[in-house]
């Protein structure tokens, strides 16, 4: 069924064919008409994968694709006739991303938007340029379309939100707009389109950027089974709690899991998203060998933390510019030498920024330190804003209010110690502040990276002819202070910065009178600390660090079998074992009517009975479909569960020649007139003394959790505690246990939100073991072999029926069928999606039995 979320925007009952089309025709370029919306979903039928043959046999190639591309385009008027001057946008991190990577290591396509509007009528041409010219393939929007995607979507809802703003009343951020989030998703399918156009999908490597995409792995997934695919955030990710406020949560968060490999600034916001995964979609990560992995449909979606780096070939580059060092004699003239200490600010004038709660700390400073009066100046650099809107008119307001006051009450003639500069500097004027400030204040109260305080610190190491300006001997060690907010990106990195909390305007204020005070020589071991981090780990570093990973993540792609399931953006691909498949029913069911001796064990919980239900116990048609197997003289039945032999004696009453296997196979039935054996030595409980206390000390911190007291195990369950915390006390349970436990003959293991405590060598791979034991000492060896089950605890069982098939408890040629639910990593053979799958394939088997039995 189709969510509502993509009501009125697609067409998946139409039945008709995917607006992809062939990849050996030309693809339509819907994006040049105006106002058209192609279609979300396609056929899964049609996903396919290239010939190996027709694949690059050129340099590895990598499309990254973002909402803009690094190109600057101008207009010209040459006679009457229209054209277009295109250039480089050397301020494009995506441009710096290729130069990092450099140009003889891999081929780089652009895919995105250009700032300004192109007519229709000139897109084919442009488009063919910017491919020739600078292999960028323009993505063409209608201005409304536009506008609703970016400036509505993205900029009033994603942007505000993933920066902890709540959509409280109107005013604030915006409520969620359906169709906004529709046109959302369009564009997003109009980039997917535009990608098909050059990809080769068995080689190219694909690198999405930022909070404008995020569904676009959907679209590319779907189309490409095996494409490799990475995602980097270059935004914050919301804390669970506020995430989940956004309607469309869970459509965001699988997009983004059909990546390979996702990216993230710092640990925080990676760990939000892993939160968010576990709690709203039930999804467990784990650290294998420093790479953290989320499992999800038998795909191991990798998670990369590395914050991105600055150019530093551009930025010595336009550290040496004649005009730099022009501009940096201009400020010393108009600071230094006129006794003045700067202090340097450079935002974008957004609400996120702290202009105003900086400009406050700036007036503390004054009020409690008189003794700077006429001395220290704040230089607050106002980019222009990226978004619009009524909040940054008002951010602009308040700014030039503050300013205004603080001058008005702590300025004289000559001196304003806040000159706040809103016209748009060149980056060269930039850098020459960065040279003559004595410390840079970037106190934003959230922000994704900021490189700001990167760009500074290298412009404080300067070079040889800055030294000369600034009057420097060849041997003065170089020294910069920066005051950060917690809530920045880069803040994690700079761990010589003086970190604060922006919206404590005493803290930040003392921290900026620290900065005056300290010492030279602390400033310059804090500054050659930072420095060695940023110069190291540049744009280049961070690049070629996340491509390696990419390249790890998508290692396994080519051996592996893919399945694409789910519609809309609920569709994600299972990657399995190429000799992992579906069970046939016809298959299993020829095998059974043509076999004599058969061997059936069946879990419980999560095959026959699905693991959400409460009620366990199994229904009439359950105990009917069970009797009819038994009553065939051919089979032998076993039901094998973790659950304790008094609950399966109750639950299983009806069934006179059912065997029963309880608590994981400890305890063992034939049929319901035999007496119990145990599989495993003679067991002494008296561990338990020690265990239950434990397990009942963290029960009782953990709200939702319980104690199963079973004749040979204790486990505890957290089903229903809260996802991270449960999963913590199940950590810390587990240490705890192992080490009261050590000398006692058990062990601890984990299971789906379960701990066990049980026998030492107790496994249900014992009863399998056992079963075929006991038909071979009645010369009964089976040449039909049927076992189901859905965890971890079952694969002993999948093990054991494997490797016997070589030996003699199995007969010669028998058929086997180790079958687990869902299709997900299994040392069993077969697969079925769910248990009503499991069901209807042991009700056939049974309607079989009953025939076979009445004739």
């Amino acid at each position: 069924m189709v969510s509502r979320s993509y009501s009125n925007l697609l067409e998946l009952a139409s039945g008709e064919a995917p607006s992809f089309g062939n990849m050996n025709r030309q693809i339509p370029r819907i994006m040049t008409v105006a106002g058209l919306i192609s279609n979300v979903d396609d056929d899964p039928l049609e996903s396919v994968c290239s010939d190996p043959s027709s694949s690059s046999a050129q340099r590895d190639r990598i499309i990254i694709v973002a909402n803009q591309l690094p190109i600057r385009a101008q207009r010209k008027q040459d006679g009457g006739n229209r054209n277009w001057f295109f250039s480089w946008d050397e301020d494009s991190l995506l441009l710096q991303l290729k130069d990092g990577l450099g140009d003889d290591d891999i081929e780089v396509i652009y895919v995105g938007c250009l700032k300004e509007d192109v007519h229709p009528n000139e897109q084919d041409e442009v488009s063919q340029i910017l491919l020739e010219t600078f292999k960028c393939v323009p993505t063409f929007l209608p201005g409304d379309l536009f506008t609703r995607y970016y400036h509505g979507f993205c900029k009033q809802q994603l942007w505000p939100l993933f920066h902890y703003m709540l959509p409280l009343s109107p005013d604030l951020g915006g409520r969620f707009n359906r169709s906004l989030w529709q046109a959302y998703v369009s564009v997003n399918k109009i980039f997917a389109d535009r990608i098909m156009e050059v990809i080769n999908p068995e080689d190219d490597f694909v690198w999405i950027h930022d909070y404008h995409l995020m569904v676009l792995p959907t679209f590319l997934r779907r189309r490409f089974n095996r494409v490799k695919l990475g995602f980097f955030l270059h935004s914050p990710f919301p804390s669970s709690e506020i995430y989940k406020t956004l309607p469309i949560r869970e459509e965001l968060l699988r997009a983004l899991l059909n990546s390979d490999l996702i990216g993230f600034h710092t640990f925080d916001y990676a760990r939000h998203f892993l939160s968010c995964c576990s709690r709203m979609l039930g999804l467990t990560y784990e650290s294998k060998r420093g790479y953290i992995g989320l499992e999800y449909y038998g795909r191991t979606v990798s998670i990369k933390i590395l914050p991105v780096g600055i150019h530093m070939g551009q930025l010595q580059s336009v550290l040496g510019l004649t005009k730099t060092e022009e501009k940096v004699s201009e400020l010393i003239r108009q600071f230094t030498d006129r006794g003045r200490v700067m202090l340097l600010g450079v935002d974008d004038m957004d609400i996120f920024k702290g202009i105003s709660l900086k400009l406050l700390a700036m007036e503390q400073l004054l009020i409690q330190h008189p003794e700077w009066h006429g001395k220290v100046v704040l230089v607050q650099i106002a980019n222009p804003a990226r978004g619009k809107g009524k909040d940054v008119k008002e951010v602009q307001d308040e700014t030039n209010a503050m300013v205004k006051r603080i001058n008005e009450t702590f300025g004289k003639p000559g001196y304003d110690p806040v000159i706040l500069i809103e016209e748009p500097l060149s980056f060269y004027e930039r850098v020459a502040y960065y040279v003559v400030a004595e410390c840079c204040l970037v106190t934003a109260v959230r922000d994704g990276m900021n490189l700001i305080p990167y760009e500074y610190i290298i412009s404080r190491q300067g070079n040889e002819k800055l030294d000369k300006v600034l009057s420097l001997c060849s041997s003065t060690k170089k020294k910069s202070m920066l005051v950060v907010s917690e809530f920045i990106g880069c803040s994690p990195s700079l761990s010589g910065a003086i970190r604060v909390n922006p919206w404590n305007i005493d803290a930040v204020a003392d921290a900026m009178d620290s900065a005056l005070e300290m010492a030279d020589s602390e400033k310059q071991l804090r500054h050659e600390k930072h420095y060695r981090y940023v110069s190291t780990h540049d744009v280049g570093y961070w690049a070629r660090s996340f491509l390696q990973d990419l390249e790890r993540s998508c290692s396994d792609h080519v051996r592996r079998r893919w399945w694409g399931i789910g519609f809309g953006l609920s569709f994600r691909v299972v990657a399995l074992d190429p000799n992992f498949r579906k069970l046939s029913m016809e298959h299993i069911v020829s095998a059974y009517k043509r076999t004599t001796t058969r061997a059936i064990l069946l879990d419980y919980d999560g095959t026959l009975m699905p693991q959400a239900s409460i009620d366990k116990s199994p229904t009439s048609d359950s105990i009917k479909m069970l009797n009819s197997l038994c009553r065939d003289k051919n089979n032998m039945v076993f039901i094998v569960s973790a659950k304790s032999r008094i609950t399966l004696v109750e639950w299983f009453s009806p069934c006179e020649n059912l065997g029963i296997a309880a608590e994981h196979g400890y305890f063992l039935r034939l049929r319901r007139d035999a007496e119990w054996e145990t599989c495993g030595p003679p067991t002494d409980c008296s561990w338990k003394q020690i265990a239950e206390p434990v397990m009942k000390l963290y029960t009782e911190t953990t709200d939702g959790s319980t104690i199963e007291d079973k004749e040979t195990a204790l486990v505890w369950c957290y089903e229903d505690a809260d996802p991270d915390f449960g999963s913590c006390q199940a950590k810390e349970l587990l240490n705890h246990l192992e080490s009261v436990l050590a000398n006692e003959p058990v062990t601890v293991k984990s299971g789906h939100n379960t701990l066990e405590v049980k026998p030492q060598g107790v496994n249900k791979g014992l009863v399998a073991k056992r079963l075929l034991s006991i038909m071979q000492e009645k010369g009964m060896s089976p040449d039909f072999v049927l076992c189901i089950g859905d965890d971890r605890s079952d694969e002993d069982m999948f093990e054991v029926i494997t490797s016997s098939m070589a030996g003699p408890s199995i007969a010669p040629r028998a058929e086997v069928f180790a079958c687990t639910v869902g299709r997900k990593p299994s040392k069993a053979k077969y697969y079925l999606d769910d248990n009503t799958d499991i069901v209807r394939m042991v009700q056939g088997l049974a309607c079989v039995s009953e025939q076979a039995v009445l004739f």
